[in-house]
């Protein structure tokens, strides 16, 4: 293969692959945004049921088309507490076998009736821009998604079939397991997707393409696929609680060990794939596709009644750092009024907001004065906010088992505000690495520059006392003075970075300082945005 005919190749490969995640994305994406409401009320009301739980991962996948989404929205509802990790076990199983059928789809490409399937592009685009409706044009969208899956498909077989005999020389020199093992996980972990993992060997499968002998070579790298799918969970648990850590290594655990357990099986049985799949299915695409199917579905099989072990192992490794804060104003016996249980949330949630504001300006104060030893206290804040948080969660959620339809706006109205002083939280951590980071990188900032920033805190302590006030007192009236305080926090934002980014060229800075400065300022805005979002919940009123 010439060095033209390489180029050419990644070229077309690289096409093939974008088509084809532009697809899944477009897919993905849309389906969520039609079925996400209803998958979310599932995964809140499912009972604890390992069957039923199991089954609602699978079909909420199989919907959503990404175990990545359902897996990240498992993990998210266990970090508030609206969901054990009992459930979120048996689930995350389910949602392994629900991605299987993005590989089935792909397999579908070995055949010639999908040449037509890609008409769906113009059919979908045309229903998008023709259709009124927010529904009709979500489906369009779904459509041409599902079109493009197939095009991309078709690009990346197409571009292997051109090069057939130079690709095929290269991969059947890769008949290492472990080798071919890490390279699914790689792969898999780069794009975060094992679909697109997959369906690439699917493609390469079309094409005639072989890796190694022909044996289990290509299925190494599919086990590959599984652990480097876990990514996406555990990255989105990073910087949640415990009990979302905890799901993530759930999900970690059982891919891994599924894994492990196959991989024994083909070591020790190297005409796996000849002795079973290949008798059954008579195209390749097909085999792979039913392996991915049946690797998944046995590995559930295997584990759903181990799900008990798998939360006990990982609240074993992953310990609570701190004891859940305790609550002022929430009782059990108010329960049996709804009128009284959502007063007194209300006080509760301004008490979780004090507490998330008190974590934001220690934090920044740690940034101002160059102070290591107020991390620690602003930390401590932020645990004690995530605790009653979480004790808030619990309460709503039983408070929502028993109130009347009248009462839903305001519970979600009180759920909604939570998202949003957490998110204060999280800026106040944000606020702390930018400490760690100055210090460590010894990043100064003039009088001038700090005198700035402590006037757009300023508007941001300003527009937290109105929010604070049109919420308790429930004075619409107030969101005009409110918006207008906001506005002037964005162009204080503006007016700094253009600011910095002057000073930058003239040379009166450190390139090193820009990131942190410019996320700093940034981070404001945000706040003084989710500020404004809480204070606009009282139009309800």
């Amino acid at each position: 293969m010439t060095i033209a005919q390489l180029s050419l190749f990644i070229v077309r490969l690289l096409a093939g692959t974008g088509v084809f995640l532009v697809g899944v994305h477009l897919l993905t994406s849309n389906i969520e945004q039609l079925a996400t409401g209803k998958i979310k009320e599932l995964f809140g009301r499912t009972a604890d049921k390992r069957l039923v739980n199991m089954g609602i991962g699978a079909a909420a996948t199989a919907i959503i088309q990404s175990s990545g989404v359902t897996t990240v929205l498992i993990v998210g509802f266990v970090n508030v507490g609206i969901m054990n990790l009992h459930q979120a076990a048996a689930m995350i199983m389910g949602a392994n076998i629900g991605t299987t059928v993005t590989a089935q789809i792909a397999a579908l490409s070995a055949f010639p009736i999908t040449t037509y399937i890609q008409v769906l592009v113009f059919a979908g685009i045309m229903m998008s821009m023709v259709c009124k409706k927010d529904g009709m044009k979500k489906t369009g969208l779904i459509l041409s998604g599902l079109g493009l899956v197939f095009i991309g498909l078709s690009l990346m077989s197409d571009a292997m079939k051109m090069n057939r005999d130079a690709i095929q020389s290269i991969f059947e020199t890769v008949d290492n397991p472990f080798l071919l093992f890490l390279i699914g996980i790689l792969l898999t972990a780069l794009v975060q997707s094992s679909s697109a993992t997959t369906s690439v060997i699917i493609a390469m499968s079309v094409a005639g393409l072989t890796i190694g002998s022909g044996g289990n070579e290509v299925l190494y790298i599919i086990l590959g696929t599984n652990i480097g799918s876990c990514v996406t969970a555990l990255m989105s648990s990073m910087t949640a609680g415990a009990n979302a850590k905890r799901a993530g290594l759930i999900h970690l655990m059982f891919n891994t060990l599924g894994s492990a357990i196959f991989f024994a099986v083909l070591l020790c049985w190297p005409g796996f794939m000849e002795d079973t799949f290949r008798q059954w299915f008579p195209a390749a695409a097909t085999q792979i596709a039913m392996f991915h199917t049946f690797f998944n579905v046995t590995c559930t099989v295997i584990f759903l009644p181990l799900c008990g072990w798998f939360v006990k192992t990982a609240e074993r490794l992953i310990r609570e750092k701190t004891a859940p804060a305790t609550v002022t104003y929430l009782d059990e016996r108010m329960l049996s009024s709804a009128s009284l249980a959502i007063s007194q949330l209300e006080k509760e949630m301004v008490r979780l907001s004090d507490t998330a504001m008190d974590a934001f300006r220690t934090a920044y104060l740690s940034f101002s004065e160059k102070d290591k030893n107020l991390i620690e206290p602003t930390h401590q804040l932020i645990d004690q906010a995530n605790g009653i948080c979480h004790t808030m969660v619990n309460y709503i959620i039983r408070l929502s088992a028993r109130s009347k339809l009248a009462d839903e706006r305001p519970i979600s109205n009180l759920h909604n505000n939570l998202g949003d002083i957490m998110r204060i939280a999280e800026i106040a951590d944000n606020f702390t690495k930018y400490t760690q980071k100055a210090i460590d990188n010894n990043l100064e900032f003039s009088s001038a520059v700090q005198e700035e920033l402590n006037k757009m805190v300023a508007q941001v302590d300003e527009l937290y006392s109105l929010t604070k006030q049109a919420v308790l007192e429930r004075k619409p009236s107030l969101l005009p003075q409110i918006d207008r305080v906001e506005d002037g926090v964005d162009r204080m934002r503006k007016k700094l970075i253009d600011s910095h980014i002057q000073r930058l060229n003239q040379g009166e800075c450190r390139a090193e300082s820009s990131g942190v400065f410019i996320n700093l300022v940034s981070n404001l805005e945000r706040l003084g945005d989710h500020l404004t979002y809480i204070a606009h919940t009282v139009e309800e009123y």
